[in-house]
């Protein structure tokens, strides 16, 4: 069965994969090792974890006997365009203040 496509936010949106990605801000990890950070099941993790991959947020390089996760900058951009659109639009309403306050001052 395909896993279905998730968009950015719903990966995000999970507490458990939130704290995973921040883990990984520090050192990539050992799937195990990123594991013990969780009071869940292994196959949970693992979910957490073919979730992250499959949206682009993390890769999985075998390394000896050990499966690393590393982040990853593609799951990323989706949720940086989105957040480009909001900052754009607030520095064109601050830069219309700014303009609109020094005309008064005039």
């Amino acid at each position: 069965m395909p896993t279905p496509m998730l968009d950015a936010f719903q990966v995000i949106a999970d507490p458990s994969r939130r704290q995973m990605l921040q883990l990984l801000t520090k050192d990539s990890l050992a799937i195990n090792a990123l594991a013990e950070n969780f009071d869940m099941s292994r196959p949970a993790v693992s979910k957490h974890i073919k979730i992250l991959y499959t949206a682009g947020f993390i890769s999985i390089q075998d390394i000896g006997r050990e499966r690393y996760c590393i982040l990853k900058q593609d799951g990323f951009k989706e949720l940086q365009c989105w957040i480009n659109n909001f900052d754009k639009f607030w520095v064109s309403k601050l830069k219309k203040l700014e303009t609109i306050l020094n005309n008064k001052a005039k």
